[in-house]
This record gives C-alpha cells, structure tokens and sequence, in this order.
C-alpha cells in the first residue's frame, strides 16, 4: 500500500513475487547480500513499456470521445506490459461519464474485467477515505487537526521529540516516524488489530514532527485509530457507515476478508497475465493506510464528493472539502520546501497544465491504482490493474501516461516551462550537487543497510540544470530552476524545493517526500558497497579454499600445516563460517520482508548471535595473522591471514553499524 511518488520514485520495499530463496550454499548467500545491498549499483535494468502519449489536444470531455482515447491506449499497453486486466472511471460535471473495464479478472477462466462488477484493492488511495473520516470528525467538533493526538488515544504515543504530534502532522506525512515494513500484509485468515497495530512497538519517530515530509503507513493507520476511539465505532464500520454509505459506495468496504455477498466479486491478483494467480488474500495490517476494496464506478461516487459542483455530496460539507485540499503546512514548518508541491490532508497536491488537482495513488503486491481528482474542473479520472507486469515500474508508467494524457487531452494550459531560467540557477544547481538518502527511510534496524547503499545522486550541469537519478529507477531526470530554489522537471510538471539554512541544504524534495544530504557522519554507499564487495569475495574464496585446499595439496603433495597456532585458525574458521551463516540469515530475513511475508523476531535474534560470533573471530584471525609473522610463514600465507582478518573486519563493522549484533529486531 504505498503512494506513488509525484518524483522519480523514492525508495519503498520493492514489491514482486519475490519469495525466500532456499540457502544451499552459504557462498552463494553472502554473494547474494552483497547484491541485494548493491541496488542501484548494479546495472539498470532495461526501461519498461510506456504508452503512447499524444500530443496536448483541447478535447471536448465527453463519453464518446474519452472511450476512444481510453480505448486506443490501454489494451495494446495493456498487453505488451503482460497487465491481466484494469478499470478506468471518468467523472465529468461532477458525474460518472463513463467506466470501462480491459482484460481478465480471471485470466484461467476467461472472466472480463467488470468496470462496476470486478472489485480491487486499491491499497493507499485508501489514505484518502480515512482523511476523509477523520475530517468529518473535525467538522463535528470531535476533533482539532492541531490538538496532540495523545488528547484522543487509549495509549501515549513514544516520541523522541516534545513538540506535539498532531492530526495536521499525521495527515500530511510529517509524524517523523521511520519507515516500517514488517508484517505489513498479515497472514491469510489472521484478523488486524488496529490497536496492537499502532501501539505497540512502533516505528521511531526520527523527525521533529511538521519539518521533514516522509511517508508513512504507520501515520495513517494512526489517525484511522484516533477515528475508532473518538467514534466508539471500530473503523472500518465507521467509514462504511459514515462514509461508504453515504457517497453511494455498496460494492466497497474496509474488511478484511471481505464479507461473503463481496468475495466472490474480487479480482484476482497477479505478477505478470502469464502467471498463475495469488492465492492469498492480502491483509494489511495497517488498514486505515491501504485496506479498501473498490470498484472502479465506486471510486466514481467517491471522487465526486472532492469535486466542487458536488458540495461534500452528503458526506462532508463544502468548506471541509476546501479545507481537506489546502496544503496542510506552511513555510513556518517547512521553510523552503514549502514553495514545491506540498501535501494536502489526505490528498497529493499537484498542478498540470496550470489546474490544481488532488491525488493518490496506490499498490499492495499486485495491485496497483491511481485517481486523480480536479476539483474546480468537477472532473477526475480512476484507473485500477490487478497485475505488476512484465517489470516493476511498467504499472507506475501507465498510471504517469494516463494521468498526463489525461490533463493534456481535456484540461491543456499554460505552465511555466523554466525557458527563462533564473540568475541563480547555476549557483543553486551547484549547491545541490551531492549524495542524498530519502526521508522515507529505516534507522534502528538491520534493513537500514539497505536504505544507506540506495542513495540519490543530484549533478550539476553547466548550464544551471540539475539531473536527479533515484535509487529505485536508476533513471537521470532533469530538472530546471524556475524561481531561486524550486526546480521543475523538463517536459513535466513535477517540482523539487530545497530548504536552504545558513547557506548549507537541509532537504531536497516535494510533497510526502524529502532527499536528505549525505552528511560528514554518514557512510556513502561509495564506501559501504567496496567493503561489502572485498569482504565477500574474500570470505568466499576462503571458504573455497577448504574444499579445494586438501585436493590441491594432495595434488602437489605440499606438507600440511603445523600445529602451532591450530587453535586460532579453528576459532578463525569457525568465525567464518558463523560470517556467512548469520549473512545468508540476512538475506533470506530481506527478502521474506521484501514479499511481505511474516518473519520471526525470534529467528532475527538468533541472527544476530551467530553474526556476533562472526565479529569476535576478529581476535583469533588476528592471532593468526600474528603467529603467522611470528614464525616467519610464507609471504603467501601471510597475506591470506591479513586478508582474512580485513573481511572478518569488514563484515562485522557492516553487521555492528546496521543492527545486525545487537539492537531492534522490529523492522
């Protein structure tokens, strides 16, 4: 259930169908780490599929002809791009125009995809549904978007810092709270417990609330707790009565498993429409941030409560609307990334062709979807895959493809394309240029490796642009400056900020998303992927070399080894050993979380005891290394002990730094 990025994506746990790969090698585990740490590192996959987009043309909106357009892109991109089915719905004078469904909601038994019939999980376009219902709460007087959320909950919230957390702060992805990633889908048939879920162990707040944009789940899923206290209601009834209902929604609901009369409408989920379907069903554990089931004319109903001509359209009066679709923070809290795109309560806010819109999107493992809301325009357009594709970005392509054809097609205008470039472009762009890690990271345990190795990288042109290549796409966009310290992507629409303190940068970003300078106290991936990279290879050819080592000395008929000194390389093999044990522990602990499957904190402790073994054979390597010397070995064993110790080293530095001896095992 994670948003779509209004930048070249920032970093999420990569979805898939991914699963824990059977440990049959340890040298192969290790290898395997070094590559999952590597990331963006490695080569750049070749670029996925993307639908033809037309050239802006001022289209009249009607159903006739956004059939046609809908028609003439999606089922050819639908196809290459190996998408199983989808469903688009078009509001237009604050009404559905029309809905059309492609492809197969059932690929095995040829079931097309019902526009109003076919549900899907709509993951965090979910988010919008539970501002919604903390918003009418606010016009009931119940609740106060700037009164500390302890005020409301059961339970007091762990803070790190004394300035209030507030439904203003949870609504705008500005809580400060680390990235979380486990048991975000629970397991088939295991209930949520909304309350478990938000109080305890939760992810650490790593940001002074209100100043450092970085989305979060677990902020969501808080407020749709505070909505469920204050009610008395637990939440799902409450937004199917309160919001649901009222919108005319009947085929949508919060459940999970969905109720009877609603299952056997839900489409199936897959990776790719060659691929056998998922059998599970996909319960998120943080509900109120991506647990709704939709259909594609429900969402309809639901867009025209965001749309002006509709005032509220039963569910929220015409002012909370306006307010709701208001960026939620200023420049007081902000400072400079307040003159980018910035948040509204509940909604991404955007602007193309010069027309404000409202968004969201959204994806669980294999569904993904997008709605984009023009609230002054009373129009909106919807569009919802039950598949990821041929590659991972090929669903975040169309939903772009749809969403900018959309704006070009029916609402074209004028917007400022940065062609007189500011004075201070080539200053500012050069002050940027630098490593960054994104705010929508994880601190406190061992998956922080992973976010320190995928960093961002701005460059400096010499005409004053800067090129910002993301760790997830590996892809260079370019970027202009249009008034001193706010970029804006060539041929696009999306904007970049940067707060500028006492002439130094704070953060680079834009809405629910925020770069942060590498600064002099972090490891550069340029630094963490050499060490990771030597240690491996070192530990593998060590570990080679046991199998080999007897064969080539029976070969060659060289003397074994004495004695003196035995004990040191025992305890210095057995560290080894312990190396890639607890290493391939990692690796499978990594990509079981990666596929969202439950993993064991119990099975993370044992991890962290044998990867503790593995960091104290530093002292008999070292040992080893000395008596080596000592009795005047050959220079070749000498320099095999020393390399030995160097990965030894190396990988337990790695292991110490990133949580993976001691510290949370909550991830």
């Amino acid at each position: 259930m994670f948003a779509t990025s209004p930048i070249p994506r920032a970093h999420r746990p990569r979805r898939g169908r991914r699963r824990p790969v059977a440990v049959l090698a340890a040298v192969g585990a290790i290898a395997v780490l070094a590559t999952s740490c590597a990331g963006a590192a490695g080569p750049v996959p070749a670029p996925a599929p993307k639908p033809h987009k037309p050239e802006a043309a001022d289209a009249a909106l009607t159903e006739q002809d956004v059939n046609a357009w809908l028609d003439g892109m999606l089922p050819a991109y639908l196809n290459e791009a190996q998408i199983a089915g989808a469903a688009v719905s078009v509001v237009a004078d604050g009404e559905l125009l029309t809905a059309r469904g492609y492809g197969y909601s059932d690929v095995g038994a040829r079931v097309p995809v019902d526009p109003e019939e076919t549900l899907f999980r709509i993951a965090s376009v979910s988010k919008t549904f539970t501002a919604t219902a903390v918003m009418q709460l606010v016009e009931d007087g119940r609740l106060d978007l700037d009164t500390d959320v302890d005020e409301y909950l059961d339970f007091e919230v762990e803070k790190s810092f004394d300035q209030d957390l507030t439904l203003r702060h949870l609504l705008s992805h500005t809580g400060g709270f680390e990235e979380r990633v486990a048991n975000a889908m629970l397991p088939e048939g295991e209930e949520v417990n909304l309350r478990e879920i938000v109080a305890e162990d939760p992810p650490e707040q790593i940001y002074e609330p209100g100043t450092t944009p970085a989305y979060s789940n677990y902020g969501i899923a808080l407020a749709g707790y505070v909505v469920e206290v204050v009610s008395g209601t637990p939440f799902p009834e409450y937004v199917d009565q309160n919001v649901l209902a009222p919108a005319g929604m009947e085929s949508s609901t919060f459940e999970q498993p969905l109720p009877e009369d609603l299952a056997s409408r839900l489409s199936e989920g897959y990776a790719t429409d060659e691929d056998p379907p998922i059998e599970r069903f996909e319960t998120v554990s943080d509900s109120p941030a991506g647990a709704l089931t939709s259909s594609a004319t429900d969402m309809a109903a639901f867009m025209r409560v965001h749309m002006e001509a509709s005032e509220g359209a039963g569910v929220l009066e015409p002012g909370t609307v306006s307010l709701m679709h208001e960026p939620a923070l200023g420049e007081e809290s902000l400072g400079g990334l307040a003159a980018g795109g910035r948040m509204a309560l509940g909604f991404f806010s955007e602007e193309r062709n010069g027309n404000r819109i409202v968004s969201h999107g959204g994806d669980t493992d294999v569904f993904h979807s997008e709605m984009q809301i023009y609230p002054e325009q009373n129009a909106g357009i919807f569009v919802t895959m039950n598949s990821s594709g041929s590659s991972g970005i090929v669903s975040q392509n169309l939903r772009i493809a749809l969403a900018e054809g959309f704006a070009d097609r029916y609402f074209p205008g004028e917007q400022d394309d940065g062609a007189e470039a500011e004075s201070t472009a080539s200053e500012h762009a050069a002050m940027l240029e630098g490593k960054y890690s994104t705010s929508r990271s994880i601190h406190s345990n061992f998956l922080a490796l992973l976010y320190a190795v995928e960093q961002a990288q701005i460059t400096a042109t010499k005409d004053g642009t800067i090129f910002l290549v993301s760790p997830e796409t590996g892809q260079p966009t370019e970027y202009t400056e249009v008034e001193p310290w706010l970029w804006r992507e060539v041929d696009g629409h999306r904007t970049l900020a940067a707060d500028v303190v006492d002439g130094e940068v704070r953060a680079v970003g834009t809405t629910a998303f925020t770069f942060l300078p590498v600064g002099e106290d972090d490891v550069p991936a340029s630094v963490l992927l050499p060490i990771a990279a030597f240690s491996v290879a070192v530990i593998a050819i060590t570990v080679l070399s046991w199998v080999l080592g007897p064969v080539v000395r029976w070969r060659m008929a060289l003397p074994r080894r004495d004695r003196a000194g035995r004990w040191a390389r025992v305890l210095t093999r057995a560290a080894v050993a312990a190396t890639v044990l607890g290493f391939a522990g990692w690796v499978f602990a990594v990509q079981t979380a990666m596929s969202f499957e439950p993993v064991s904190f119990t099975m993370l402790r044992v991890f962290q005891v044998v990867q503790a073994i593995g960091l104290l054979g530093v002292v008999p390597a070292a040992m080893v290394v000395y008596g080596d010397i000592r009795r005047k070995e050959s220079v070749d064993r000498v320099i095999g002990s020393l390399l030995v110790l160097a990965a030894l080293m190396g990988t337990g530095t790695i292991a110490a730094m990133f949580g993976m001896v001691t510290g949370s095992v909550t991830f």
